[in-house]
């Protein structure tokens, strides 16, 4: 693919990691095991393809409403990536962000956030990662807070108080699992992004399933309201 065609910034809800544990008779434990590995190797592939911004939704907030053993599991799986990853994403040139509200977390792991998560973007990018996170709440806050800096916001302003500002808004948003929607993922920023999903389960979103996914992006003609290069 032409580097020209890369989006800049690609958002990715990974979802479908319990349902391929299910289908394998496995505890769902084992779907998110398989799902970290999976999410490290499209990581280094998306880099690879000139992608510059990657945002993975790892963990809403509608989540944390799971069974305690599931959530364990979870935050095991968080705590294991922190401590061994964090180091090779620097190494290859890529700055970790991590959005979301820390606070829903464990201490520990808000303690391994405020280490590893970085602001500045990395020489090749930024790996940006979703965990606690709500799109309506994350607007929501950012309205209290003009509120109470007693200020006026435009669009541009706005999107400075959310927890993305200094990343660009994602160019492509794609979900597997076989769910048509958002999930509250990225809500403001994806007002004009490129929606691609897939019947796929996480585990099973290949680096080829990727590709497909920015050829298929390639071939949109985003106008964002004005008219068309088929002059339509």
């Amino acid at each position: 693919m032409n580097e020209e065609n890369v989006p800049r910034h690609v958002a990715v809800i990974m979802d479908g990691n319990g349902r391929w544990a299910k289908k394998r008779l496995l505890p769902r434990a084992a779907g998110h095991r398989a799902g970290l590995k999976r999410m490290l190797a499209l990581s280094e592939h998306a880099f690879d393809c000139g992608v510059r911004f990657l945002t993975l939704y790892a963990l809403s907030v509608e989540n944390l409403s799971r069974p305690q053993e599931e959530l364990d599991a979870l935050f095991g799986l968080f705590r294991s990536y922190f401590a061994e990853e964090t180091e090779r994403l620097e190494k290859r040139g890529v700055s970790l962000r991590v959005i979301g509200n820390a606070d829903l977390l464990p201490p520990d792991i808000r303690g391994m956030i405020r280490e590893k998560s970085r602001e500045e973007e990395g020489e090749r990018g930024t790996l940006a990662l979703a965990i606690g996170y709500g799109s309506r709440q994350e607007i929501v806050a950012a309205a209290n807070r003009a509120v109470r800096e007693g200020r006026e916001v435009d669009e541009e302003a706005f999107s400075r108080l959310l927890q993305t500002d200094g990343m660009p808004d994602p160019d492509l948003v794609i979900r597997t699992g076989k769910e048509v929607r958002l999930s509250n993922f990225l809500l403001w920023q994806a007002a004009y992004a490129e929606l691609y999903f897939t019947d796929k389960m996480f585990p099973d979103f290949t680096n080829a399933d990727f590709d497909r996914a920015l050829e298929a992006y390639s071939r949109r003609d985003r106008r964002y309201g004005k008219v068309g290069n088929d002059g339509r």
